[in-house]
């Protein structure tokens, strides 16, 4: 079986290079911290909650999507 370097070098020019590209992207993906989920909208809506009901919301969302 081949090592991937050999497998690399019997690539053209061109899928070479794409094979870098991917390489790198996998790398700073690896890097980069995960997104944290942002908690601190609890509550923001509050002094809505006497005008509009759950179902009022979902129909004005679904009026937004187009459906």
């Amino acid at each position: 079986m081949k090592t991937l370097e050999e497998m690399i070098r019997e690539l053209p020019p061109e899928l070479r290079q794409e094979v870098e590209d991917f390489i790198r992207s996998l790398l700073r993906r690896r890097r980069e911290p995960a997104p944290t989920l942002r908690q601190d909208w609890g509550g923001a809506l509050k002094d809505y909650r006497d005008r509009f009901t759950a179902l009022d919301l979902e129909q004005k969302a679904l009026g937004w999507r187009g459906d």
